[in-house]
C-alpha cells in the first residue's frame, strides 16, 4: 500500500480539484451522455466548500481530494476523487475508513450519490453502504453508524 496522508483544503485548491474532477468522472458522464468539458470544473468550483473538504497527498504531493459536509441529521461524502494512478491502491479505502471510523464514533449517517455504474460503487458498498434510491444517473447510498 502507499503511504499517504490528508490536510485541509485551501481555496488555492479549488482548481487542482476541479481538474482532477473533470479526469476521473469523465468516462462515466460520457457514457451517461452527461459531459461537458467546462460545466464538469464549474460544478465543483461552486460547490467547492475548503472547510469540509481535505486534500489527500502522497509524497506530499496532491493526489485527491474527499468532503464530508454535514447536514441534518447526517454527513454528506462528496467530491471523493483520487489521481487514476493510484486507483487501487488502497488509498481511497483508507481514506474512506478513516472518515467512517469518525462518523461511527459521533453515531452520525453518511450519505452520498454515485453515477450509474460507477465503479467506485463497489468501494462504498464494501464499506457498509447500501442503496437508497436511484435515477437513471444517480444512485443514492446511505451508511448507518456502525
Amino acid at each position: 500500500m502507499v503511504d499517504w496522508d490528508t490536510r485541509p483544503a485551501s481555496v488555492s485548491d479549488v482548481e487542482a480539484v476541479a481538474e482532477l474532477r473533470a479526469v476521473v468522472m469523465r468516462a462515466d458522464l460520457e457514457r451517461l451522455g452527461r459531459y461537458d468539458e467546462r460545466r464538469v470544473r464549474q460544478r465543483l468550483r461552486d460547490g467547492f466548500d475548503p472547510a469540509h473538504t481535505r486534500v489527500i497527498e502522497v509524497d506530499g504531493r496532491f493526489a485527491g481530494c474527499v468532503a464530508l459536509r454535514p447536514a441534518e441529521g447526517a454527513h454528506w461524502l462528496e467530491h471523493f476523487y483520487l489521481a487514476p494512478r493510484l486507483q487501487g491502491s488502497g488509498i481511497g479505502s483508507g481514506v474512506l475508513r478513516e472518515l467512517l471510523e469518525r462518523c461511527d464514533s459521533d453515531g452520525t449517517l453518511v450519505r452520498l450519490n454515485v453515477l450509474q455504474g460507477s465503479p467506485a460503487r463497489q468501494l462504498y458498498e464494501r464499506h457498509g453502504f447500501t442503496l437508497e434510491s436511484e435515477d437513471p444517473v444517480d444512485v443514492f447510498m446511505v451508511r448507518e453508524p456502525a
